[in-house]
């Protein structure tokens, strides 16, 4: 659900050091906001301040967000804001790495990939010239 982002009340949160919001702020410039916000049915924050934050210093009117029900209590909500928090995991060197690799492969394909990408293009622009010469010829 989208929320104007004047409507969220921020009450006592467990984390009270935001960090460098810098880096966050530029991958919302750039893909968007990935996962939404939490909020209680009162629109009260429960999980996503940083993207929260950084969506406000970007100027952002709106923002997703995901609205729990109103059976869902104090306890439980606590328990979601922590969970959200403490579940994270970083990658590891390795799968840092091995994922940067892949984005450069397909960034900048080796000359074998590019020259079979152009004969496979070549292809389909001359199927479908014959399949467009054959749809004229029936008419």
């Amino acid at each position: 659900m989208i929320v104007k982002i004047e409507d969220i009340k921020i009450k006592k949160r467990v984390r009270r050091d935001l960090g460098d919001l810098e880096a966050l702020k530029d991958s919302l410039k750039q893909y968007g906001l990935m996962n939404p916000i939490t909020l209680n049915y009162k629109y009260e924050l429960i999980a996503g301040e940083r993207r929260l934050e950084a969506a406000k210093s970007l100027g952002w009117e709106r923002i997703n967000a995901i609205v729990l029900d109103k059976n869902v209590d104090k306890v439980r909500q606590l328990e979601m804001e922590l969970e959200e928090n403490n579940q994270r995991k970083e990658f590891t060197d390795e799968e840092l790495l091995e994922g940067y690799k892949r984005l450069e492969r397909l960034r900048n394909p080796s000359i074998l990939m590019r020259i079979l990408t152009f004969i496979a293009n070549l292809f389909l622009a001359i199927a479908k010239k014959i399949a467009r010469l054959f749809a004229s010829s029936k008419e």
